[in-house]
């Protein structure tokens, strides 16, 4: 799911790839979502894991802010739903005072497959997450207030390319703050056995009195170890916007 209003950018740049692809790969070969902020919504198999150790980092004209690590655990609870926990070290650095380092907000969230692939039709899926105020916003680390995000995702693959994305809306409450929507479409195609490549294009109406949309992409990129060992990252950036870096990378395990 996507993280809270500031958008979690992804990736420590010391981790990123130089990824000059367009777009794509094979869902029948890897699992979409991770690297990219907009998710698919194809669940854990039942009784399967998922772990990510990942960094995301966001850099504005104010500083950099992100996740260093955070912890992602995504579990097949049932036949088509996937139970989702997101435990982050955040950090601000700010241009100008100290940085900060400490507990992020958790985020926990359930994935549920109402709809599967067929010839003609996409699959279908609900994944409805809250963020909890476990940071403490006084010192950058946090929003300082719950939220939830209802979004709708579908996924249609045609040979070895994949399509997926859709639509969510976050409730978003506090002083100054608005409801909003995030929109994203992804593409993505296996390169070799081991390596694929992708991106996506996603949008964001504003979330705060005065904010402005947002529009933006990433490029990224997933290269199996082993049957059970993945690497990815993604980098981006707004097109129009405050970010001026997004960037992802993970280490995923699955069993």
């Amino acid at each position: 799911m996507r993280p809270t209003a500031t958008r979690a950018g992804r990736l420590r740049s010391a981790f990123i790839l130089g990824l000059a692809a367009l777009l794509a790969v094979s869902r029948a070969i890897i699992q979409a979502g991770p690297p990219f902020i907009t998710d698919d919504p194809e669940p854990v198999d039942l009784d399967h894991w998922e772990i990510f150790l990942a960094t995301q980092d966001q850099r504005t004209a104010a500083g950099w802010t992100g996740t260093s690590p955070h912890v992602e655990i995504n579990y097949g609870a049932f036949p088509d739903v996937q139970l989702q926990c997101q435990i982050p070290i955040a950090f601000d650095r700010p241009v100008s005072g100290p940085s900060q380092v400490g507990l992020g907000d958790l985020e926990v969230a359930v994935k549920w497959r109402f709809i599967h692939e067929t010839d003609s039709c996409p699959q279908l899926a609900i994944y409805p997450g809250v963020t909890f105020p476990t940071g403490d916003h006084q010192r950058g680390l946090g929003e300082g207030h719950g939220q939830v995000f209802l979004p709708l995702w579908m996924q249609k693959t045609l040979g070895a390319w994949c399509s997926f994305g859709g639509a969510g809306y976050w409730i978003n409450p506090g002083a100054g703050n608005r409801n909003y929507w995030y929109m994203g479409l992804a593409l993505l195609r296996q390169l070799t056995d081991g390596l694929a490549i992708g991106g996506e294009l996603f949008h964001t109406t504003p979330n705060a009195i005065g904010a402005s949309s947002s529009s933006g992409f990433t490029l990224g990129a997933i290269y199996d170890l082993t049957e059970h060992l993945h690497l990815m990252a993604s980098a981006g950036r707004d097109f129009t916007g405050p970010d001026l870096f997004l960037g992802y990378a993970a280490i995923q395990l699955t069993f």
